[in-house]
């Protein structure tokens, strides 16, 4: 199965990915900040990178924006607990401007086990056949 990195600042929500997808037969690194994050990248490969945008020091978009420049190829799911706004002028919808920066999908925290699986197996597919089209399932990211 595949080998991923999550990178996320609360201790819950990285115990809470890493024993779905170990559940789910993949390999699990965690890191709790995007520096960290980051570095472990440039360290060792990683099939799948999932990756929170707001966090202390470096947030999500400075890290994918890093990650981008040494590793294009890694498909990248973005996660938030942000709300996403109900009306557009309310603020700005996160996970959607991380999927025009360069993630292939987004989940809105809290998500539902199925949901995250769905994502990682679209995404993992997706990067399989080298495409660059966004995935659908779960809460992908055409929301």
């Amino acid at each position: 199965m595949a080998r991923i990195l999550v990178v996320d600042d609360d201790a819950a929500v990285q115990v809470t990915i890493r024993l779905l997808l170990e559940r789910a037969g993949h390999s699990v690194v965690t890191a709790s900040d995007g520096r960290k994050g980051l570095a472990l990248c440039q360290t060792a490969d990683f099939d799948l990178l999932f990756l929170d945008i707001f966090m202390p020091g470096m947030d999500g978009f400075e890290t994918m924006r890093m990650v981008r420049q040494q590793r294009p190829q890694i498909p990248i799911i973005v996660i938030s607990g942000r709300p996403i706004s109900s009306e557009a002028d309310t603020g700005p919808d996160f996970l959607t401007m991380a999927t025009k920066l360069g993630a292939i999908s987004s989940l809105q925290k809290p998500f539902r086990p199925a949901d995250l699986l769905a994502a990682v197996t679209d995404c993992l597919e997706a990067a399989q056949r080298g495409s660059p089209s966004r995935p659908t399932g779960g809460i992908a990211s055409s929301l």
